[in-house]
């Protein structure tokens, strides 16, 4: 059985598929299949680009003989609704709790511009009453 990513809902390989084609912005199966680590079958990789298409993750328009596959959204989209879950599944919605978790992961492995930043990302947030 597929493992689950818990937080896009997305088979591992599935959810690797999805990376790869958002790193190429499109691809043909072959190239989705150049990017994978370990790679399946290339009728492995067509059966799940296919199986993501029929989700609606993928939609793809014919090159030749071959299909060209390319996301249904972009993936500023795609993390905004996957960080979404993460915050509900693992901090119950709680934005100052993830917040923590991540400060506590990197202990002492942010960088000084990391920090101004989310400190500046903070103010801004403050001023615009969010």
């Amino acid at each position: 059985m597929a493992e689950r990513d818990q937080h896009s809902g997305l088979a591992t390989r599935e959810q690797q598929i999805m990376d790869a084609i958002h790193r190429l912005g499109q691809a043909t199966v072959r190239e989705v299949r150049d990017q994978l680590s370990d790679p399946p079958s290339y009728s492995a990789v067509r059966t799940m680009i296919r199986h993501l298409e029929s989700k609606g993750y993928l939609r793809h328009r014919q090159d030749g003989k071959r299909y060209v596959y390319r996301a249904t959204q972009a993936r500023s989209i795609a993390a905004r609704t996957a960080l979404q879950k993460l915050l509900d599944v693992f901090f119950a919605g709680a934005p100052a709790d993830a917040v923590a978790a991540i400060l506590d992961v990197r202990q002492g492995h942010l960088k000084t511009e990391d920090l101004d930043r989310i400190e500046a990302l903070i103010q801004q947030a403050r001023q615009e009453g969010k």
